[in-house]
């Protein structure tokens, strides 16, 4: 389909008095999506203004911007008149270095932490590490002072550590949070699992979004318990894959979550719970009491819970 001329004038005129324009969903202050949350929280970590539209309240530009880009996703970032990319773009971008450089600011010098790994927790993560096909452990750390562990394929850009025989890696910002890091092996009852100690974490009566297990998650499934699974992965991740009883994301999808009752059981999930964290956080600050990220995500139920998931 053709791009209406005044839609692509309305576009252009954006993008040419704006150095830095988001299309995104939702605003900057109130996010529409995880992925939107995200380059927000990108962006404002590194200036202090940028232009924004909201796509869910312009139809003509929503449809428009992805004619307009060649690009099938939102949000969409473009500097001083260049398209840069989506969600996973401007993250890797962020990560290497090359987002500051388009914005013309330093990139900042990322000083390698010092972490430890207890023997009890090496030997728990030697084990999961065998049934991985990657041997690198990965280390995520949000701006709440949330942990994520997990292995995957090493990305551009991450800090590499050294640990107890394992090569951990950081990206740049959970790098900047970790040094003093201490993985431990934590036991309630028969069960056990790792536990993860941060000197740098902020004290916190709470968190808004609490951490939930994948053997958690079988237990409520088979439970019967009340919840809602969603699933804020990319349409072609959920094609490879998915967790039964999920439900993808879409924008028709989270204003449907946003009419729930406040205190509904929701549990996010993506790949490996970086995003679904992102996505959890945006809805338990809409006034959801009950919010829970899976840890590791898809992968991880891949992996502990059903092996005839693909993982990817």
């Amino acid at each position: 389909m053709s791009l209406d001329p005044q839609t692509r004038e309305r576009i252009t005129g954006l993008i040419e008095t704006n150095q830095v324009m988001l299309f995104m969903k939702g605003t900057p202050d109130a996010p529409g999506c995880g992925f939107s949350a995200q380059a927000v929280q990108i962006l404002s970590g590194l200036i202090s203004d940028f232009g924004a539209c909201d796509v869910l309240t312009d139809p003509e530009i929503r449809s428009g911007i992805k004619d307009f880009s060649d690009w099938p996703t939102i949000p969409q970032l473009y500097v001083r008149g260049e398209f840069q990319g989506g969600c996973d773009i401007i993250k890797e971008m962020y990560a290497t270095g090359e987002l500051h450089q388009v914005l013309e600011l330093p990139v900042p010098e990322v000083t390698t932490p010092t972490i430890s790994i207890t023997d009890a927790a090496a030997e728990i993560i030697r084990g999961a590490q065998q049934q991985s096909e990657h041997a690198g452990l990965h280390v995520m750390i949000d701006p709440g002072f949330q942990h994520q562990l997990g292995f995957g394929p090493v990305q551009p850009g991450e800090i590499e550590v050294q640990a107890s025989g394992f090569t951990v890696y950081f990206d740049r910002d959970s790098a900047t949070r970790a040094d003093g890091l201490l993985i431990d092996l934590a036991s309630e009852g028969d069960r056990q699992g790792l536990a993860v100690s941060n000197p740098n974490a902020p004290d916190r009566a709470s968190d808004a979004v609490a951490a939930l297990p994948v053997s958690e998650l079988k237990t409520l499934m088979d439970a019967g318990a009340d919840f809602a699974l969603y699933d804020v992965r990319a349409r072609e991740e959920w094609d490879q894959a998915r967790i039964p009883g999920a439900k993808l994301v879409d924008e028709a999808v989270a204003e449907e979550i946003g009419k729930l009752p406040k205190d509904t059981r929701l549990i996010f999930h993506c790949h490996h719970g970086g995003r679904s964290q992102a996505a959890a956080e945006h809805f338990a600050a809409q006034g959801f009491t009950k919010v829970f990220n899976l840890v590791g995500g898809i992968d991880a139920w891949s992996l502990e819970i059903d092996k005839s998931v693909p993982r990817y």
